[in-house]
Order: structure tokens, then sequence, then C-alpha cells
């Protein structure tokens, strides 16, 4: 009979580095075989971690259990991750507290007050040996003293450069088959664009928002790309929540709004669902930044499309992703729900007509608005330390490749199948293998084009 529970020394090791563990771990078919097979795990307890339906969720289900499965099962573990090729958490695990200092990966940084002394100490050692030119990719979120709902994480990791291709030309003939049945696109400058990124928080005020390094690539490359757009474009950098709220309201108030046919807003900054950071750790919320530009609080751009993106995470999770299963793809049967307004309408038609009043056309409170976003709810962004975001680096990609002959709606998704192939490499960290998926809502009336470098000929 299996003695009961493991020795203090490899409980306390498992127990230092759970939080690592539910990040990183990858428990699949084989490493859950692998206990098996040295009679650690059940057949009853392996089907119960397997029908978690998460990564995370089967980690926390294993860690629970492996203390229990006695004195055998600390070893037996880290064999079952050689096995599976996830050698650096066995590596963590076997590593006494001083090692791990010493042996930390070259672009792990750990998070929080313990892992800021880590470093500290890693720092010293590197200048020591002469050695500081190695990049952080880093895990941003903010410190356990925010609650867990006003949490916000950014993750940053090694990708490829922004590209800088020009903007690709429209054809004449691609504008003439497709102008009358897409928004007009036609004025010069199309519109203006605010940039508003946040990069430097206020080390008194929000002293749990970390710097967003790479954050001054991602608004330089959206000034550059939306410039080659024909957009006027202000930049702005590192506001407060009320910064970020002036800057919207003078931008929403510009005349010249009248003479273009169009306008975009880029919001980039630390974020939770909802809302983003300002640089004193108050939140500015994207309910208000979008009614901001609704047909009642900006009437000179009613009818007209107004772009929105937005880098910032809406939350706290990972997204670690899930192995890929073959099978037929499931399909939903169409749904269709109309409100039941003939009556009602006709009625009201009637009255209007019987008092001769002649009622102007009404617009919907909030129309003609497209905006993308960087993740999905409850989830983190990912960005590139030097190379910016991978949500703005595939934006640029596409907006220059793509814009010449695409609507913006599809472009954002093809930027969704270029985000949801990516996938981190950071072996050694809770970053190894991650996930992002970005999405983007519409209440576009038309396909909106944007005819880069065409100017019609009147």
């Amino acid at each position: 009979m299996m003695k009961c529970g493991m020795s203090d020394r490899d409980r306390q090791a498992l127990k230092r580095r759970s939080a690592d563990l539910c990040k990183q771990l990858v428990v699949d078919e084989l490493l859950v075989q692998s206990l098996q097979a040295d009679s650690i795990l059940t057949d009853g307890m392996a089907d119960s971690i397997l029908a978690e339906q998460t990564l995370q969720k089967r980690s926390w289900r294993l860690l629970f259990l492996l203390p229990k499965r006695g004195p055998r099962a600390f070893s037996s573990f880290i064999s079952a991750l050689n096995e599976t090729e996830q050698q650096h958490l066995s590596d963590l695990l076997t590593q006494s507290p001083e090692r791990d200092v010493d042996n930390l990966h070259p672009e792990e940084e750990p998070e929080g007050k313990s892992g800021r002394l880590v470093m500290e100490r890693r720092e010293k050692k590197r200048e020591r040996s002469g050695d500081s030119s190695l990049p952080l990719p880093i895990q941003e979120e903010v410190s356990a003293k925010r609650q867990r709902t006003q949490e916000s994480m950014e993750f940053s990791l090694d990708a490829d450069s922004p590209i800088n291709t020009p903007v690709l030309p429209c054809t004449p003939d691609f504008y003439l088959s497709h102008c009358q049945q897409s928004y007009r696109m036609s004025s010069s400058p199309r519109g203006f664009a605010l940039v508003i990124s946040n990069v430097t928080f206020d080390s008194h005020a929000a002293p749990d928002l970390d710097p967003r390094k790479g954050g001054e690539v991602d608004d330089e490359v959206l000034r550059k790309v939306f410039t080659e757009l024909d957009y006027v474009v202000a930049v702005h950098r590192d506001k407060t929540a009320q910064g970020m709220r002036s800057c919207i309201e003078n931008f929403c108030r510009r005349p010249e709004h009248q003479t273009v046919d169009s306008c975009v807003v880029c919001l980039l900054s630390h974020g939770v669902d909802g809302a983003v950071y300002g640089t004193d750790g108050q939140l500015l919320q994207l309910d208000w930044v979008f009614q901001s530009f609704d047909n009642a609080h900006c009437p000179l751009l009613q009818n007209k499309p107004k772009m929105f993106f937005i880098q910032a995470c809406r939350g706290e999770e990972m997204d670690c992703g899930v192995e890929q299963m073959d099978g037929p793809v499931r399909t939903g049967s169409p749904s269709c729900e109309q409100r039941d307004a003939g009556r009602e309408g006709q009625g009201e038609s009637r009255q209007r007509g019987d008092l001769g009043i002649k009622p102007r056309i009404k617009l919907p409170q909030r129309s003609d608005m497209i905006c993308g976003f960087a993740s999905l709810k409850g989830t983190a962004a990912m960005r590139n330390t030097k190379r910016g975001s991978w949500f703005i680096q595939e934006l640029n990609s596409a907006l220059r490749l793509r814009s010449r002959d695409t609507h913006l709606a599809d472009i954002l998704v093809q930027v969704n199948a270029r985000i949801k192939e990516r996938e981190g490499y950071a072996p050694g960290t809770a970053h190894h293998r991650c996930k992002e998926m970005s999405e983007f809502t519409s209440s576009l009336c038309k396909d909106l084009y944007l005819f880069p470098k065409h100017q019609p000929q009147y």
C-alpha cells in the first residue's frame, strides 16, 4: 500500500513553484500516462485530470493530488516532465532557492516584490561579469495589492520586426468598381487620427503599473501607417486618465471633421475589461470614449466611419492555448430574431400623417463604428519590448499590404487569423507557447475601403 504524502522538502518545492507550474505546465495524456505507469495516479485520478477543460485547471488538479501520492510522487513527476520535453520545469523544481537566483533564464523576469529582489541580485551578478546586453521579455502585471478585478497584464516577447513596406496603392479601376457600395472615402486628408500611448506610469500614483517597454514602437508604427493612408495624425504620450479625456474631447470638437470622411482613434496602455489606465493609475472607461463619438455627441461625424484600435489587456488570464483535435466542424443553426414593428410602425406613421408632420430622418444613438481589440474579454495582450505588440504589428502589416483592395472588416479578420497563428517562444518562462486572440466589433453599415493613395478626378 502506498505511503501517504511526500517528503517535506519535495512538498515545499511544489508549493514554492505552484504559480509557475500552473502557468507553464502542459498536462497532456503522455504526462498523465507516465504517472499512471509509475502507479502514482489511479485510472480515476487520470480521468478526472484530463476531464478538466483548460491546461491551467488540469495543472491545479494534478498539483492538488501529487503531494498525497507517496514519497515517489515527486521523482516520478520529474521523470514525466523530462519525458514530455518540459525539462525547464524539472530544473525549476530541483533547484535550491539560492541556485534559483543564479540560474534564472536570461529572458525571464520574475514578478512582484520578491521578483524584483531576485532581478536586482541577478543584475549585480551580470554587472560583475560585464554582461548587461541581454534583452528581457517581461510579464507585466499589477501586484496583488490591487484587487484581482483591477489587475492588468501585458506580456512581452520577442517576435518579428514591424514591416516598413510602403502602403500599396489602390488602382483607379478598383475605386470605380467599389466606391458606390462603400463609405465615401475621397477627402484629402481622409480624416484625423488620434493616438494616445501610455508607456511610462507615475511611480507614486500608480506604483503597480510597470513601464510598457516597446509601447513607443507601437505609436510610431501607427503614426507612420496612418500618415501614409492620408490621415493627419496626432500622437499624445503618457497621459493621465483626465488628460486622455481632454485629448478625446478636444479631438471630437474639431470643426475640421465636417470636411473629412472618417476618423481614427488608437488607445495603447495597460487595461482591464472595458477600460484603460491613465499614467496616474485611474481608469478611462471605453464606453465613455465610444459615447463621445456617437451621433448625438459628435454630429460632424454622423454617417461617417469611426475606427478604434485598443492595445490593452482586457483581463488577467494568460491564454495558454489548447491542443487542436481532428473532428467535424461545429456548425450552429442560424437564428433570426425580428422586432415585430409592423403594427407599431404603421400606427405611428398614420398618427404623424394625420398631424401633417413630416419627421426628419433619425439615426441610432451609436452607429458607423468599428473597434479592434488586441485580446479577448478577460485575457491578456502580448507585447515585445523591442518591436511592439503582436496586434499592432499585424494591424500595421495588414493595412500596408491589404487595404488597397480589402475592406476594414475583412482586414481585421485577417489580423485575427495571423494572431491566432502566433505563439510565444520563451522556454523556461510563463510565456512559452502562450497565445493571444484579437477580436473586433462593428456597427458599420457599408464596406469600409480606405482606397489608399487614390484621389478621384472631378
